[in-house]
């Protein structure tokens, strides 16, 4: 997901564009629960809601100025889907396809007749998030055991359906965690639903499951993107400014702390980020350790991957924290961070980093030039990229839009779709049954020419938007197999 091209450091700064900004009070409720990251854990303290907090804060009347909210009015279109949609299956080790109600899309199918502007899944996530053209949000998939689909129940929803608590306002931004969800209304206010054990939904507590979309505990300036890790949160003010919230367990919080406590000499727990909480340090590392604070960082982009953050700032410098497994931070080391350190490798002239997008245990950067840089490992065996590596298999390729999952790699790039992932896929690459994964990037020749101008991805499946205001793409289009749950 790419930050609004003219939310430049000058706008972030002027009132007129962020409204007013209240002073939020210093406040920290602690909270310890069940928690779980990459592997679940299930062996933490029970929690009793924090008590005596304030009302809920109330929703904000003033609409972000119409120039920045034309930033996040893309262009309308026709949806697609690729990869395993028995949602049931999703991410479960046993997928056997007796038990599949649906076959395993390996090519696009046409899915719904609504057109959308904006599509959303994460890496951990087998549930998606779509906005239509009005602002309503629709939602599908998954088990939906947490209530991340925000419909007030744990049914599963085969089909896109509209979210009932957001209808009529008008949803500009959105982002999936593993059972969790967030929105982002034209005002700046922040929305969240599901899972919420490690306090990632941000309401004040650590109630299990958040049924339907509940306001986020945010009273400061008003937020313009959101994000998800597996079992923590992200928002971004229109100050530049970046808060976090849920599990702190790797650092991925960026707030100096993995949070953990012994509730006993056998028995460790956390301490839960319940309410979003400014990250006000960043830092950068000499190759002789000496530590330097880094001054003046407006943020203007970010990505989260199940257990880590990579974010820019207004000077096209890139930050990264948490599980540093595999090398995904990009600083040659696999050191947890749990403050914001600067990625060196972009640090020089002609190297500055335009967007970041976060998979599973790897990231992924497009520096100023259009070259794509991965960091990290997309595969579950062979040598992980342990800093920035050029994907020279797309140099000269004109990157619009990309796509991270657990292992694999949608891009849309000039008029083409581009996908990638080693074997388990589940058709999310849409290259067809016989060639299911490829190891190198691979053009998906069956897609030329459909003006993709969106690309997400879930766990195993993959959306995609295409602009049919032409005639061509229109006949194209036609004749692409249309999926029916």
């Amino acid at each position: 997901m790419e930050a609004p091209k003219n939310m430049s450091n000058n706008k972030r700064k002027n009132p007129m564009l962020c409204g007013p900004t209240r002073v939020r009070k210093a406040r920290r409720p602690i909270s310890d629960d069940d928690d779980s990251s990459d592997s679940n854990h299930s062996d933490h303290a029970p929690q009793e809601p924090p008590q005596n907090l304030s009302p809920l804060i109330e929703e904000p009347r003033e609409k972000l100025p119409e120039e920045l909210l034309k930033t996040f009015y893309k262009t309308p279109g026709i949806l697609m889907i690729a990869g395993l949609v028995t949602w049931d299956m999703v991410a479960k080790r046993d997928k056997t396809p007796s038990q599949r109600a649906q076959p395993n899309l390996f090519t696009f199918h046409k899915f719904t007749d609504r057109k959308y502007r904006l599509i959303v899944s994460g890496c951990s996530a087998g549930h998606s998030i779509l906005v239509s053209e009005e602002g309503d949000v629709y939602t599908f998939g998954n088990r939906n055991t947490c209530g991340q689909l925000g419909f007030g129940d744990t049914v599963t929803r085969n089909v896109p359906e509209l979210v009932p608590r957001l209808k009529g306002m008008n949803v500009i931004h959105a982002a999936a965690g593993r059972n969790h969800s967030l929105f982002v209304t034209d005002t700046g206010a922040v929305y969240a639903c599901g899972d919420n054990k490690c306090g990632q939904c941000g309401i004040g507590n650590t109630t299990a499951q958040v049924l339907e979309p509940t306001r986020v505990r945010h009273a400061g300036a008003p937020i313009v993107k959101v994000g998800c890790g597996a079992e923590f949160s992200m928002i971004l003010d229109c100050n530049g400014t970046l808060h976090s919230f849920g599990l702190p367990e790797f650092g991925q919080l960026g707030h100096n702390t993995d949070g953990k406590y012994f509730v006993s000499s056998t028995k460790l727990s956390y301490h839960f980020e319940t309410v979003p909480k400014h990250i006000g340090f960043f830092y950068e590392k000499s190759k002789e350790g000496h530590v330097m604070a880094v001054k003046d960082v407006d943020i203007v982009d970010f990505s989260c991957g199940n257990n880590h953050t990579v974010a820019i700032d207004s000077k096209k410098r890139a930050f990264s924290w948490g599980f540093g497994g595999f090398g995904r931070l990009g600083h040659a080391e696999q050191k947890d961070e749990s403050v914001p350190r600067l990625v060196k490798y972009f640090d020089y002239q002609g190297r500055g980093i335009r967007s970041v997008f976060c998979g599973a245990s790897y990231s992924l950067a497009v520096n100023e030039h259009g070259m794509l840089f991965m960091f990290g490992q997309n595969k579950r065996t062979g040598e992980a990229n342990m800093y920035p590596k050029p994907v020279l298999d797309l140099t000269g390729w004109n990157i619009r839009t990309v796509g991270t999952s657990n292992t694999s790699i949608v891009i849309a790039a000039d008029d083409s779709l581009i996908a990638w992932g080693v074997s388990p896929t589940y058709g999310e690459l849409g290259t067809g049954e016989i060639n299911k994964s490829t190891a190198k990037p691979r053009e998906v020749t069956k897609m030329e020419g459909l003006n993709i101008t969106q690309v997400t991805m879930g766990y195993s499946h993959t959306l995609l938007l295409c602009d049919n205001s032409t005639e061509e793409v229109q006949k194209k289009l036609s004749l692409m197999p249309v999926f029916n749950p």
